[in-house]
């Protein structure tokens, strides 16, 4: 295997995780800004109050976007099998 296939190999999978977890990240962040801003304004200082809300929004991302995140992680798992003869050097 040569280096520039090892390094197109972890470029490809460096890029499927962070298109993958993008939006369930961007999804915790909002929410959890938005109950961060609502805390400061009423004054309410309670840490567990952000957590259930972000795990709804995030589980819900996960359920809404479940078929796209299967579809990637089986195209790049079908270009990774297409890709070992050349890993193998044969």
């Amino acid at each position: 295997m040569s280096a520039e296939l090892a390094v197109e190999l972890f470029r490809s999978m460096l890029s499927t995780a962070l298109t993958m977890v993008l939006p369930m990240l961007a999804t915790a962040v909002s929410v959890g800004v938005s109950i961060s801003l609502l805390q400061a304004l009423t004054s309410i200082q309670e840490q567990t109050l952000a957590f259930v809300p972000k795990l709804v929004a995030v589980v819900g991302v996960m359920i809404a976007s479940a078929f796209w995140l299967v579809e990637k992680i089986m195209i790049f798992t079908i270009e990774v099998f297409r890709r070992i003869p050349d890993v193998a050097g044969g």
